[in-house]
């Protein structure tokens, strides 16, 4: 009798101790979830505003299809009067995704790029952030006189030294954004250089063999 009140005890004090725990992540969360939602509302807002000249409204979060995938993006104005796209793409750099936030003017100009998120190697492509000249170069860029492609590559992009996987990627995903940006005005896509696609695929199995990134 004894053993099975001592059964019966811990099968009621493992379920107590159970319901109190999910009732404090329960709790945890609701609490939690509002706050961590409107940090994510300001960081995408404040991305919005750096990568695209003055404007006084914009549209929330929309969808548009191009390269076979959905693209985030954001329609901004002043009065009437189209700013600029704020366009989300996502491209597959050294050590994961890349997420950048792309500004275009109607004038299919580049304003200016800000990383959303990333997961690139601290002190080499994580510069994809910090590194001056390379952050610097995008801002204005205009894809109809610049070519999309790293200058090893035979392009106008300025690679972060050492890290040239990364460096690719995230022309990629401009020049993928340039996509989107076409798809949204409904007109066709000029033609879509592969050769920042599959060289990136191809020096990221090189280099994977070597164990890093090189920009030699």
């Amino acid at each position: 009798m004894a053993a099975k009140s001592n059964l019966t005890n811990m099968v009621l004090v493992l379920g107590v101790t159970c319901l109190f725990c999910s009732a404090i992540l329960g709790g945890a969360f609701v609490l939690t979830k509002e706050p961590i939602a409107a940090a994510a509302a300001d960081k995408t807002n404040r991305a919005i505003a750096q990568v695209l000249p003055a404007f006084e409204t914009a549209s929330d979060r929309q969808f548009v299809e191009a390269l076979g995938k959905d693209f985030p993006y954001y329609e901004a104005k002043s009065g009437e009067a189209l700013a600029g796209y704020a366009i989300e793409s996502t491209v597959v750099g050294f050590g994961g995704n890349l997420t950048l936030m792309v500004g275009i003017t109607p004038d299919r100009v580049v304003y200016n790029t800000s990383v959303l998120s990333h997961s690139e190697t601290p002190g080499l492509g994580a510069k994809c952030t910090s590194d001056a000249k390379f952050v610097s170069q995008w801002k204005g860029f205009d894809p109809s006189v610049k070519k999309l492609i790293v200058k090893k590559d035979g392009g106008d992009v300025d690679a972060i030294t050492a890290s040239t996987i990364t460096s690719r990627a995230y022309a990629l995903a401009v020049e993928n954004a340039l996509a989107a940006f076409d798809e949204i005005h409904s007109a066709p896509a000029g033609p879509q250089d592969d050769r920042c696609h599959a060289a990136c695929h191809s020096e990221q199995s090189e280099e994977s063999e070597e164990g890093g990134q090189s920009n030699e």
